[in-house]
């Protein structure tokens, strides 16, 4: 495995993170915690959860992802040997049946205070805000509108993350499927105040979504906060299991066709041309994909999820493979005609 330092911090994380959305929903306990010994077993330190887990997000399964991994602590006693990393939920209509407050004091504190008990653990290492509380372009949304009933409230959220880690109940704080301007706004926040500074943040990035270069990257590497990123296999696309039929019945896309951000004709024409490449090259598309993010500089760890332990072997490994200048030439050319095709 390899590792680097979680930005402003003297936290050692694997360069590999180990996602989770799944457990609780398509992965039973025994299956989470199968993928939680194996990745651990293999150097895998950090693993990244979130209260709305498992996906999709429903009353009925709410929390069980991190109860998931709460019993798996307990079991194995590997607290002090693990980075946890987990999220409060923005408004919406799919998260309304945990609250509809927002981020306020309050809310935060009643997150964090309820995956301390599903995680079976006295502090979370990184609490991220998932989504912006204002309504914000992501998830492949292009055209802008300006959002007029929302009220700034950075400094507010500042503040109630604050409180939490004045309590030791999280160590530090980090933000989620956010922008480059709310990014900065927070760091502005942080700066101006003597408040918690954002460390990371968490968003999709992959062979098929590289929107995170066209400014954010810039905001990462200049203000040194780090990409966790997600979706990196574009819901399992980037596998090449579709294109090849092999995906099997219980495939994430079969199960929830609602995840349909990665399966326009243009995601599909690209994914066929990224699979040529890493097939003339000796690889996997699932190595090669997961290979290109690992080695960005603005990463500081890829979120990888399997709903197998054979899915998981191969993307564990990918921390092994290093992609030439030439096969990064050759990817930047299929971007440079379809880029970024999911948005």
């Amino acid at each position: 495995m390899k590792y680097t330092i979680l930005p402003h911090t003297n936290i050692k994380v694997s360069k590999i993170c180990l996602g989770s959305m799944t457990w609780g929903n398509q992965n039973t306990e025994s299956e989470g915690h199968a993928q939680l010994d194996y990745a651990f077993e293999k150097g895998v330190n950090f693993i990244d959860t979130a209260e709305v887990y498992p996906v999709p997000a429903t009353a009925e399964t709410q929390g069980r992802t991190s109860n998931i991994i709460g019993t798996w602590l307990k079991k194995t006693g590997h607290r002090d040997k693990v980075v946890l990393a987990s999220k409060i939920a923005g408004p919406g209509d799919y998260t309304a049946h945990i609250r509809t407050t927002g981020f306020s004091k309050e809310a935060i504190n009643d997150a964090v205070n309820g995956e301390l008990k599903r995680l079976q653990t006295e502090y979370i290492d990184l609490f991220q805000i998932h989504w912006p509380e204002r309504s914000t372009n992501r998830f492949g949304i292009r055209a802008y509108t300006l959002d007029t009933e929302w009220s700034d409230n950075f400094n507010a959220i500042l503040h109630g993350l604050d409180e939490q880690i004045k309590t030791g109940k999280i160590r530090h704080v980090g933000v989620s499927n956010e922008n480059a301007w709310g990014t900065m706004r927070y760091l502005e926040e942080s700066k101006t105040h003597s408040l918690p500074r954002m460390k990371t943040i968490q968003n999709a990035y992959s062979l098929l979504n590289r929107t995170f270069e066209t400014d954010l990257a810039e905001v990462s590497l200049r203000e040194n906060i780090g990409l966790l990123a997600y979706s990196p296999m574009a819901f399992g696309v980037l596998s090449g299991k579709y294109i090849k039929g092999i995906e099997g019945e219980n495939a994430r896309l079969h199960l929830f066709p609602r995840f349909s951000r990665y399966s326009s004709a243009q995601c599909t024409e690209a994914t066929r041309q990224y699979l040529k490449i890493a097939e003339d090259n000796n690889m996997t598309l699932a190595q090669m994909s997961l290979a290109f993010v690992n080695q960005q500089a603005f990463v500081t760890s890829t979120i990888i999820g399997a709903t197998n332990l054979e899915q998981l072997k191969e993307n564990v490994a990918s921390i092994n493979v290093v992609l030439s200048d030439e096969v990064l030439a050759q990817i930047n050319a299929v971007n440079d005609v379809i880029p970024n095709p999911a948005t």
